[in-house]
This record gives C-alpha cells, sequence and structure tokens, in this order.
C-alpha cells in the first residue's frame, strides 16, 4: 500500500562526500531516525545506481523506511522503490503516472505556487520546494525564495483550498524548522549538513527532534 508523506517528515536526499558514498549517507541518515530516503546519483552510472539502489532497499526494509529513487522512473517497479521524485525537467507527472500507476509516490521539484498547482493537478503525492537559500548540493539552483517565499506560497495554497504535502529543501539547519513549518508546510528535505557533518547520525536525530515538535 502506498505511503502517505505525513506532517513532519524529514526526507534525506543521498550525497556523496569525500569519504562516503551515496550508501553510506543513507545508512547514518536511517541509524539517525530518518525514515524518507532519496536516492539521488546525478554523476554516476547506470550500473553504480542500479548497484546501490539493491542495498538501498535492503536498508529502508531494515528500518520500514520509505525507498524513493530520483528521476529514474523505469527502475522503480524492477528494484522496488516505493517511488519517484523528478525535477523540474525530468518526465512530467502524468507521464510518470500513467507508467508507474496509483500505488507508487511520485515527487516533483517546484520553485513556485504555480508549479505546485500543476503537480497537484496532475496527481503528484508530493512537492519537493526550493530553494529555501543557497546550497551547493544541486546545480543550475532555481531562485532562491527565502521565509517570505515559502509563506507566500503556503498562503497561496492555503487561500486556493487546496494541499499538497511539502518538504522545504536548500541549504535547511534545525534553527529553521519553527520558521518553516508553520507555513502551511509539511517537512523539510536536507542532505549535506547530514552527510557533511562530524557526527551524521547525531545532526539526523538533532533535526527530527526539533521537527517532531510539528507533527499532527
Amino acid at each position: 500500500m502506498k505511503q502517505v508523506m505525513p506532517r513532519g517528515t524529514v526526507q534525506f536526499v543521498s550525497q556523496k562526500t569525500a569519504s562516503l558514498s551515496h550508501l553510506d549517507t543513507i545508512r547514518l541518515a536511517l541509524e539517525g531516525g530518518c525514515r524518507w530516503v532519496q536516492l539521488r546519483m546525478k554523476d554516476e552510472s547506470q550500473e553504480q545506481i542500479v548497484s546501490t539502489a539493491i542495498k538501498v532497499r535492503e536498508l529502508c526494509d531494515q528500518y520500514a523506511a520509505t525507498f524513493i529513487i530520483d528521476d529514474h522512473v523505469e527502475l522503480v517497479e524492477q528494484y522496488h522503490a516505493d517511488g519517484v521524485h523528478l525535477g523540474l525537467h525530468d518526465m512530467p507527472i502524468s507521464e510518470a503516472r500513467e507508467i508507474l500507476g496509483n500505488e507508487k509516490i511520485i515527487g516533483g521539484t517546484a520553485n513556485d505556487l504555480a508549479t505546485i498547482k500543476k503537480h497537484y493537478d496532475n496527481g503528484a503525492d508530493y512537492v519537493g520546494l526550493g530553494p529555501f537559500r543557497f546550497t551547493t548540493t544541486k546545480k543550475n539552483l532555481s531562485p532562491i525564495l527565502g521565509l517570505d517565499g515559502v509563506k507566500a506560497i503556503g498562503e497561496g495554497m492555503k487561500n486556493g483550498g487546496w494541499h499538497i504535502p511539502i518538504v522545504v529543501i536548500g541549504g535547511i539547519n534545525a534553527n529553521d524548522i519553527a520558521d518553516i513549518m508553520p507555513c502551511n508546510m509539511d517537512g523539510i528535505a536536507i542532505s549535506g549538513i547530514v552527510a557533511n557533518a562530524d557526527n551524521p547520525v547525531n545532526e539526523m536525530k538533532k533535526l527530527l527532534n526539533e521537527i517532531n515538535k510539528w507533527k499532527n
């Protein structure tokens, strides 16, 4: 059965560092309590992505976590991922839904209210909204939203009478959570703050401790 993204979600987006592989960072995030992970390997070979996806599925089964693959719709069924996340220049949400059916999670990237509404209308299950502030994790960065931009988007959904789960991404730290969550947002997506931390497990625990205060 398809998982619904709950309020208070922290999604960890994998990142390779000088000393850690994508698999390592996902494992550490899971050890820290994260239960929603995205395998994002933009600059790796198909063989490396497939090899890692198999191991991430095993880890997510071990921790009862949701496993999302970035971009690669064709790998979702084959490697039993729970869903896919699609960027602004990836396959359209509607096309992915036709391929995957209704039982798989489909998330989409957005930088403005119009794109969020398009994802909502096309059957997306959640949106990754950002960037909140500058981040080196992603190339070709969209315009920085900041807190004012996030707040305006949250108000736009509320005024429009519709809602889709949204995780805010882009240079977020634990201190931002108390500002972000009241803006009609449902969680955060993070990467480098955990992957590059001296103690990634403790950093994830710190983030979860803050966001748990905002769960329903």
